[in-house]
């Protein structure tokens, strides 16, 4: 039997790991550290931090390389192979380092149940692997703290969204504050801007982090521009962002 921790780590500062994952992370025998090209070096770097400042145990930390998704026009075909293939991947590294059982940890970004493939990756292991979740602090606490905002208006909803579905359908009916996530190209622009508000954040949490607010006709542009020159200069990017509609409601 091989236990897996999915680990929260939050985004990116090593200040954000809950005494829950620094636990969890020294209990491992495994860590399982991805990388993901040499674009994205910063990743891996940062997971490679936070295991030099917090373990204190025997873990055996090994890197491995992620498989490259496919870039099919079937999108959800596309991403269920990809899962599948990084599925047969830590089953290789435990199969190599944990042939006689063991803990085995990932560290994931934020936290594993926000928008993050390694439960389902997880449930492609079999009964063999025993699956426990330590949550992490999310992008959208992350974001509404930088900007020191609440992420909810009195007794109102708020919709979680990804960037492709936003730029398919539109606003989407019955809320009116939406946050975004998962947004590579700005989905944002699709939008009529009257009466929306725009709370963007990128690298939340890190020493390069950027922020920016305002209606969203006046700050969009320039948010595409920022975005733009900040993916060039780092070579990855992570953001969100909270949409909000003015609405005669007391915020």
């Amino acid at each position: 039997m091989i236990r897996l921790l999915l680990i929260g780590i939050g985004t990116g500062n090593p200040d954000h790991l809950t005494r829950a994952a620094t636990k969890a992370m020294n209990e491992a025998d495994l860590i399982l550290l991805p990388r993901k090209g040499d674009a994205k070096s910063d990743l891996i770097d940062l997971r490679r931090t936070i295991c030099a400042q917090v373990l204190t145990g025997p873990a055996r930390i090994v890197e491995f390389d992620m498989p490259v998704r496919a870039a099919e026009p079937a999108y959800l075909d596309a991403v269920v192979n990809w899962h599948a293939a990084i599925a047969d991947l830590w089953m290789e590294q435990a199969a190599i380092h944990l042939s006689g059982g063991g803990t085995m940890a990932l560290l994931v970004w934020g936290d594993p149940s926000l928008y993050d493939s390694s439960l389902r990756i997880a449930a492609r292991l079999g009964p063999q692997i025993d699956v426990h979740v330590i949550p992490g602090i999310t992008s959208i606490q992350a974001l509404t703290a930088a900007h020191g905002i609440s992420l909810n208006r009195l007794a109102a909803p708020v919709l979680i969204t990804t960037g492709r579905r936003l730029a398919q359908q539109g606003w989407p009916t019955g809320v009116d504050d939406v946050v975004v996530m998962l947004d590579g190209d700005c989905a944002f622009r699709v939008l009529p801007p009257q009466d929306l508000h725009i709370w963007w954040g990128a690298y939340l949490g890190m020493e390069c982090e950027e922020l920016a607010h305002g209606a969203l006709g006046d700050v969009g542009p320039a948010i595409v521009e920022r975005r733009a020159a900040l993916r060039e200069r780092h070579g990855w990017i992570m953001d969100v962002y909270l949409l909000r509609r003015a609405t005669s409601e007391v915020n």
